[in-house]
């Protein structure tokens, strides 16, 4: 294996940060579509509307992991940087490798995250077909 240095985590700075900023844009639209949601189920009572409600609860619980996990990645490519920088760099690897653990995870979640949009879609799509 290549040496570590501190050009490797920083590489995924811009990454992770696009990514970061993705789904941040998921939230805010899944918190907008919330807000309505509730309002038109305070006036409808509609079994649908709370289905979709649910679904949206889920989904943005699986967002918040999603941030999370990304988040705690940045941090822990930016503490990789520092241990280089120390010359810890055994430790800085160990660091490293759980970075790109919890960015898998992250991409992970997101990946369920896009299955359960699509079918809550899907299943809004069906109804007029």
């Amino acid at each position: 294996m290549n040496e570590l240095t501190l050009a490797t985590p920083a590489l995924l700075f811009s990454a992770i940060s696009l990514i970061m900023l993705a789904y941040t844009n998921r939230f805010l639209a899944y918190a907008n579509l919330v807000r309505s949601l509730h309002a038109k189920y305070q006036e409808e009572k509609d079994k649908v509307l709370l289905w979709q409600i649910k679904n949206l609860r889920r989904r943005l619980a699986l967002t918040r992991g999603m941030q999370v996990l990304g988040i705690s990645s940045l941090l822990l490519c930016v503490a990789t940087m520092f241990l280089i920088y120390i010359g810890s760099l055994l430790f800085a690897e160990v660091v490293f490798g759980v970075a790109l653990v919890l960015l898998i995870g992250s991409l992970a979640l997101l990946i369920w995250e896009i299955q359960i949009s699509t079918r809550a879609l899907d299943l809004h799509l069906g109804d007029m077909e």
